[in-house]
């Protein structure tokens, strides 16, 4: 199993694949890209967007990241009388049920997470997957090139 490794060069490309879908969307957003230690990689505020959305993305990312799924999971398992009630109210208030923060997946383990704020839950997700499909692109790519490539050789097998 070849582990991927989320480096800031790989995070960019997600804040701007991100990015371009918040703008399509006419949204102003914040954008947090965080590791596998949900520690922050890279951060972009758009012009105009939200000062409070800094914190709601990071935490966003941080809450995929430390929870293994979707943000937007934890909604409806959040709600009063059900499992999860007042899980937001734990690690600090850390954990966001809002939607916008996804796992970053790579040979079933989590590398990294993305968390958007600036719009509704739902259109938080769509910027988020955005930015997914994009990575699913460069690791597909990553694992197409690792294979055609000799061990200790620039050149193709």
């Amino acid at each position: 199993m070849t582990v991927m490794k989320l480096t800031l060069e790989i995070a960019k490309v997600l804040l701007e694949a991100a990015e371009r879908k918040a703008k399509e969307m006419g949204l102003a957003d914040d954008i947090a890209i965080v590791d596998d230690g949900a520690n922050l990689i890279a951060f972009h505020r758009m012009d105009t967007a939200r000062i409070a959305g800094i914190d709601i993305a990071q935490n966003k990312a941080w809450t995929s990241v430390a929870m293994k799924m979707p943000t937007s999971n934890l909604a409806q398992a959040a709600l009063p009388g059900n499992p999860s009630f007042g899980i937001n109210t734990t690690n600090h208030g850390k954990v966001v049920i809002l939607g916008g923060g996804i796992p970053l997946m790579k040979d079933g383990m989590v590398i990294g997470g993305i968390g958007v704020s600036g719009g509704t839950s739902a259109q938080d997700i769509e910027v988020a997957n955005a930015a997914i499909h994009v990575f699913e692109a460069l690791k597909n790519k990553r694992d197409s090139a690792a294979i055609s490539y000799r061990i200790g050789s620039n050149q193709p097998m």
